[in-house]
């Protein structure tokens, strides 16, 4: 059935649905990536924005249970040029369309991807309003302009776990309600394995995966937790992790992990990355379009060496707020040269912009979790 993309700007773009009836909002941008779709979608990152894959053929390989990194589609509405509505793959359980209608979440095609790619760049991510109920430009113009800015909100605490649990084997286990996950008993292999407590901002599934892969054992917590209940459960690591929207609002986050710096080692990826970069004094700024995808170039200044990287953010840390500070700058993004690690010259403490649990995306980075067990052995 017929649809409307409108940006706020008064660009139009006609499309059709593939998942019914349907109406939603949210910033638009696009991704680079060739596959790997299911991810995205479930990418907490992705909370409020609606998605443009660039790639042009979507949902030929179906969806299954495995490919997931949350526990639901996270993106307001999924943007293609062509959709397959019959999957060959021999994992596919279903294909991309019912999985969408299960989550309730607009999925468009036959939209000009390459324009409003290309629109994006030159004009940078906006909000935008994708209805099939109405096919007026200039009413949805007037929705996308009323809606929220992704500048100022707090994103997380959409996304954000509501109670600890244990990340075991792959899978979360929560525990009884009764159970006091802030004391230093709560491990169960405590100085058999690191132990990490996991900052959960938005975090991917994939994430939790690499830490307990690297011998880790994992708990995961809100977003809201203070560093009194954290320093009562005696880790021997701090994950800050991935997370949706702008980092300067979460004000009680920067203020926690400022009382954390030099308690034990940390390890910040993405929005952690950002959190790490204000909660040393520095400053944050939106990206005109992003970075999104799976072939993002980044080199490491220590060792030489060039990584292609899975990204997704919109907010960036400012070169210059951190020139000041006692860190050594590690990363470096090749394609507009902004801001994509550090790590600290006193305290244990490092992170990165991007994503090195990858999925999608390849694995050149995957031993920076390595390189976190490693500090926390040293610790």
């Amino acid at each position: 059935m017929d649809a409307l993309l409108v940006l706020e700007d008064g660009r139009t773009f006609p499309c059709r649905s593939f998942t019914g009836h349907g109406e939603a909002w949210g910033e638009v941008v696009f991704n680079t990536s060739m596959t790997g779709y299911q991810e995205v979608l479930t990418d907490p990152s992705y909370r409020g924005q609606m998605v443009a894959m660039t790639y042009p053929l979507i949902g030929n390989y179906g969806t299954n249970p495995e490919d997931v990194e949350s526990d639901r589609v996270q993106v307001s509405a999924f943007l293609v040029r062509e959709y397959h509505d019959m999957p060959s793959n021999f994992r596919a359980t279903s294909t991309l369309s019912d999985y969408l209608k299960k989550e309730g979440v607009l999925g468009v095609e036959a939209l000009d991807t390459r324009a409003l790619t290309r629109h994006i760049r030159d004009a940078g991510a906006m909000r935008g309003v994708i209805s099939t109920r109405d096919l007026d430009a200039s009413s949805l113009v007037q929705k996308a302009k009323s809606k929220p800015s992704m500048v100022g909100r707090d994103l997380v605490k959409e996304v954000t776990t509501e109670k600890p649990y244990f990340w075991i084997n792959g899978k979360r286990v929560f525990a009884d309600s009764h159970v006091d996950f802030f004391q230093k008993k709560i491990w169960k292999h405590k100085g058999k394995k690191p132990s990490v407590v996991a900052f959960d901002y938005g975090i991917k599934y994939n994430i939790l995966r690499c830490l307990e892969h690297s011998g880790c054992e994992v708990i995961v917590v809100p977003a809201s937790t203070d560093a009194k209940a954290i320093q009562s459960m005696h880790p021997d690591g701090i994950f800050l992790s991935n997370g949706p929207g702008d980092p300067e609002p979460l004000t009680y986050t920067i203020t926690t992990i400022q009382s954390l710096i030099g308690y034990c080692p940390i390890f910040g990826i993405c929005l952690g990355n950002q959190l790490l970069g204000l909660a040393l004094g520095g400053r944050t700024f939106k990206l005109k379009f992003g970075h999104r995808g799976a072939n993002q170039p980044v080199k490491n200044l220590e060792t030489g060496r060039v990584e292609i990287t899975s990204q997704n953010h919109g907010f960036a840390v400012d070169i210059e707020s951190m020139k000041e500070k006692d860190i050594a700058l590690t990363h470096i993004n090749l394609n507009d040269n902004t801001f994509e690690g550090f790590r600290h010259r006193t305290y244990p403490v490092f992170a990165v912009q991007y994503h090195p649990e990858a999925s999608p995306g390849p694995h050149d980075a995957r031993y920076l979790f390595d390189d976190f067990k490693k500090m926390m052995a040293a610790a």
